[in-house]
Parts: structure tokens; C-alpha cells; sequence
């Protein structure tokens, strides 16, 4: 058995778990959205975080990093236990076909696994639903769980859409937004303006209130 899996949040850049290879290219009629509730990892119950999740558009694109796990049952069981911890605020495992980059007609890869989430408040307790643009940027300005701060999540998405050379537009405009309300809370001016990646250190940004937690360990969403 071999399985592969899609990420398109913090797998790009922190997978965590052992695989065996790892492909760039994107998956077809999915965009990236902040609608799911974080509240074990970049969040609390009390204050959730918005981390991403994927909702079905047709024509969208959305680009990650596909990985692949073989090498016998136990290896496989083992990396798909802790996905599924990981991504236990997903409710879904959607199977999708995966593109390469210079391919966009004939998928690489045909069922590959990827975690979604159901759009709907009642049916999905995590399930945030869309909000204005600042509102969302003031909860992950403001959001930190035993991972990390919010933001910091969401800059590093900025950052590793960069690295592998597919920005995302709504990444980055959220991501300055989130700036914006960080240089009020901080009482500091900004210097440049900034799209990913950030060459200005995120401490910056901070005010007394907001300190940076340690680095998320290998759990993340």
C-alpha cells in the first residue's frame, strides 16, 4: 500500500511526519480559505485561530505539496495516525487529482488524499464561515495555542508560497492586513511595505502584550 497526501497549509513547510518523496503542483477547482477553527494548536477554545482550509470553486487553482509514504503497513499506519491527529479539526478526507507544474491537463497522481472541512456551522463545530478582512486579520493578529501565534502560521504560509514559486494572492493580502493591525496594536510605524516573504523581523510588530511563543513543535494544523 502507498498512499499520498496534499498539503496546502503548514504541511508545505513543516510535514512533520516521515515520507518518502515530495512533488510540488496543485489540485483544480479548490481555493484557499482562513474559515476553520484552530483551538489546539495556533488557538484556544476561549480564542480560536483561523487556520486554512480549501472550499470548492470552480476554475480555482490552489498549489501545496504533495507527499508520499511508502515503505509497508506499519510506516504508512503510523503517518496517517498522525495526520489524523493533527488535522483532527478536518472532518473530511477528499480524494483529489494531482497536477505537476507544466502538466495542468493530465494529472500526475489520482487519489490522493487531502483534508477538507465541511462548510457548514451546524453539521462542523470548526467551521468558521468567511468574515470581513479585518475582522479576520484582528483574531489572528490576536490568536496563540501551544504551537505558536496565528500569524505567525499565516506568514509562514506567506513564506512558503513564495519558496516554492506560487504566491497566493488572498495569502498575501490577509498577511499585510494582519500587519496592519499589528503595527496599531504596536504603536510602531512600518518601514516598507511588505509582501511575502517579510524581510522585517516579526518582533517588530509586537507589543508588550502579544510576546512570541516558542517556535510550533512538529504538531501543527
Amino acid at each position: 500500500m502507498v498512499f499520498w497526501v496534499f498539503g496546502y497549509g503548514s504541511l508545505v513547510w513543516n510535514p512533520g511526519f516521515e515520507f518518502d518523496e515530495k512533488v510540488i503542483g496543485f489540485v483544480k477547482d479548490y481555493r484557499r480559505v482562513f474559515d476553520l477553527a484552530c483551538i489546539d494548536h495556533r488557538g484556544t477554545p476561549d480564542h480560536p485561530a483561523r487556520t486554512c482550509t480549501l472550499e470548492q470553486e470552480e476554475g480555482a487553482v490552489c498549489w501545496g505539496a504533495a507527499y508520499c509514504v511508502r515503505g509497508g503497513p506499519e510506516k504508512e499506519k503510523a503517518a496517517m495516525a498522525y495526520l489524523e491527529r493533527r488535522e483532527c479539526e478536518y472532518d473530511q478526507k477528499t480524494l483529489v487529482d494531482f497536477f505537476k507544474e507544466g502538466e495542468p491537463e493530465q494529472p500526475l497522481l489520482t487519489g490522493v488524499i487531502v483534508f477538507t472541512s465541511t462548510p457548514d456551522r451546524i453539521s462542523n463545530k470548526y467551521y468558521l464561515g468567511p468574515a470581513p478582512l479585518e475582522d479576520m486579520a484582528r483574531q489572528i493578529a490576536m490568536a496563540f495555542g501551544p504551537c505558536g501565534n496565528n500569524r505567525d502560521y499565516l506568514f509562514l504560509l506567506e513564506k512558503a508560497m513564495f519558496d516554492i514559486g506560487h504566491e497566493d494572492d488572498y495569502v498575501i493580502e490577509l498577511a499585510n492586513e494582519v500587519r496592519k493591525v499589528l503595527g496599531v496594536v504596536g504603536g510602531v510605524r512600518k518601514e516598507k511595505k511588505l509582501s511575502a516573504p517579510s524581510d522585517v523581523p516579526l518582533k517588530s510588530f509586537l507589543s508588550p502584550k502579544l510576546m512570541p511563543l516558542p517556535e510550533a513543535i512538529a504538531m501543527d494544523s
